[in-house]
């Protein structure tokens, strides 16, 4: 059974409706979902608690330590710190509405040389092959579909971390409005370039 992450009509979204196949939202007791969105297979893990965080610069969410706040199901549009300054995502309705053209970036190569796994701030194995990403403001998680500007190719990717943000070394990085997985870097053609111009749309899921 699919349980969507809020009602949707195809007359109240203006996204693109997507059908989707198998069950992309955990329930009590599952640790594993596998689901197609289109053409995209998408395969969730659950992260052991004793994994790091991917961006282990967040302090907190929603007041709480970051795993605690994942392990009580208080991260979907909660409020974050990172480095002092509080961010606060877009509520799900305003999230079915949501489009921007910015820069595109991709990150985790150093989680590949890690001995154990990492964990992204909803609490899900990030999977460096897989199609996920990091947004600032969107509710965790969402599915959105990422163009490349530059070639025209797209990608559906399902966002369940956060970021870009300013780094020591360059705090023009946390102006970048999305952070791919290298795996969706790659389907978009930006892998080895690691920067790309985009346009991310959110889109809406129906069951198939």
């Amino acid at each position: 059974m699919i349980t969507a992450p809020y009602k949707m009509t195809k007359a109240a979204v203006t996204g693109t409706v997507y059908v989707v196949k198998g069950a992309y939202e955990f329930t009590a007791g599952t640790t594993k979902l596998v689901y197609t969105v289109g053409k995209f297979t998408f395969e969730v893990v659950k992260a052991p608690f004793d994994w790091s965080l991917t961006n282990e610069e967040i302090e907190s969410i929603d007041g709480l330590p970051p795993k605690e706040a994942i392990r009580q199901g208080r991260v979907r549009t909660a409020p974050y710190t990172v480095k002092g300054k509080r961010y606060y995502p877009m509520s799900i309705e305003e999230a079915k509405h949501y489009q921007q053209t910015g820069t595109a970036s991709w990150y985790g190569y150093e989680t590949v040389r890690q001995h154990r796994g990492a964990m992204t701030a909803n609490g899900e194995a990030f999977n460096p092959n897989g199609l996920t990403a990091a947004h600032k403001h969107l509710p965790l998680p969402t599915h959105v579909k990422v163009t490349n500007l530059e070639n025209g190719r797209s990608v559906i990717v399902r966002v369940n971390d956060r970021g870009p943000f300013p780094s020591d070394y360059n705090p023009k990085s946390g102006e970048r409005i999305i952070d791919l997985s290298a795996g969706a870097a790659k389907r978009l053609g930006f892998y080895e370039q690691g920067l790309a111009r985009v346009k991310v749309e959110t889109i809406q899921l129906e069951q198939g």
